[in-house]
């Protein structure tokens, strides 16, 4: 009874192998195992970089051309030296006033912008708009209309405008933190008020600061010629998506010379919120001034590197002040995120939030101390300290 059991599966187990020699030969993609699928980051840059040699970039183009405008502004700027003395009340008061303007000539000036709503709402740079009595945008269909402020953020060098349309071409929003040195960026913008011009390069680098342009600075660098007229247009990657606003060129003709920064959308995303909703951006504050370690001042402090950020002054009744910071203690942590020169302390500051709690790592003494402080809002103008 055995034997014939193993005889009926020592043959089952024959004509199996026989198949699978049969399939293996005439049909080998049966046996192939199925293919994991593929991530779809990696689908999308394989469609994408594919759509890129068939059509170059007019797809990304096409895509977020429309939700640039051009920006219009208008200043009145008085020719006549006793300007600010005719508006004195005291001199109007003996001379009356009835003494017209006429001296005032317009000034106009031009520059960029991002629709960022359906419903009207446009991020531009600040200084496009700062000094300007009158504003108008012309949208890529070439309709115009007048817009209004709906706040500004000098120390980042934005701006929100409204105008009042409705079911326009709003622009999607990429995320700069992925954004690599080398990857393809487009800028769009009117440079030197030729019309809205596209020109193409690639990220050169990624947060650039101490550059003396903003008190916030995080800038994206680009090869993408930006020109004057081009501040507060967008830098969009190959998808169509915005990665940043353009805000400035290193020149020193005034043309382009390869060397342009922009505000990665993650900054400009979170300005725009807040001045949507509140009208003003609200930043933490401590009220310290600081200064970066050099290695000298490493070294007569007996610190391992240069990182850290030493505080040269407290200002009287800050909330630095309250918590027992002095001059001499250095920051090396804030919330446990690391302090690697002055910038950054003033970019980790400026993220938290008024009220909060917030605990400063420093080192005083050669010791390492914790310090908690209630965190304040930053005053206005921004020209304070820390």
């Amino acid at each position: 009874m055995m034997r014939h059991l193993w005889s009926i599966f020592s043959q089952a187990v024959t004509v199996c192998l026989g198949i699978l020699f049969v399939l293996k030969l005439f049909y080998p993609g049966v046996l192939m195992p199925a293919p994991s699928q593929a991530p779809v980051s990696k689908q999308v840059a394989n469609n994408t970089a594919a759509n890129i040699a068939k059509n170059g970039y007019r797809t990304a183009v096409s895509k977020a051309m429309p939700s640039v405008v051009n920006i219009f502004t208008t200043a009145r700027i008085s020719q006549d030296p006793h300007h600010a003395l005719k508006n004195d009340p005291l001199f109007r008061h003996f001379f009356g006033d009835e003494m017209e303007e006429e001296d005032e000539q317009p000034e106009n000036s031009l520059g960029s912008g991002v629709i960022v709503s359906a419903d009207g709402l446009i991020l531009t740079n600040n200084h496009v708009i700062s000094s300007a009595d009158q504003i108008e945008v012309a949208l890529s269909d070439g309709s115009k209309s007048s817009a209004t402020v709906v706040g500004t953020d000098p120390d980042t060098d934005l701006a929100v405008l409204k105008i009042d349309r409705k079911n326009l071409p709003a622009i999607t929003f990429s995320n700069s933190d992925q954004m690599k040195v080398g990857d393809v960026v487009l800028a769009i913008g009117n440079p030197f008020g030729v019309g809205q011009t596209v020109t193409q390069g690639i990220i050169s680098a990624l947060g650039r600061n101490h550059l003396g342009i903003n008190t916030f600075e995080n800038f994206i660098q680009t090869d993408a010629s930006i020109n004057p007229g081009n501040s507060g247009g967008a830098l969009i990657d190959v998808n169509g998506n915005l990665i940043g606003i353009n805000s400035a060129i290193y020149s020193r003709n005034g043309g382009s010379m390869g060397i342009g920064f922009a505000i990665p959308v993650s900054i400009a995303k979170q300005v725009m919120e807040q001045i949507s909703s509140n009208g003003t951006v609200t930043r933490g504050w401590i009220g310290i001034e600081a200064q970066d370690i050099t290695p000298e001042l490493a070294e007569s402090f007996n610190l391992k590197t240069a990182n850290g950020s030493l505080i040269a002054g407290v200002l009287l009744d800050s909330p630095a002040d309250r918590a027992g910071l002095r001059p001499g203690d250095i920051l090396v942590a804030i919330d446990e995120t690391q302090v690697v020169d002055s910038q950054s302390m003033l970019n980790i500051i400026a993220m938290l939030k008024p009220r909060d709690r917030a605990t400063l790592s420093i080192i005083r003494a050669g010791k390492k101390v914790n310090i908690v402080l209630v965190v304040g809002k930053r005053p206005l103008p921004s020209k304070l300290p820390q």
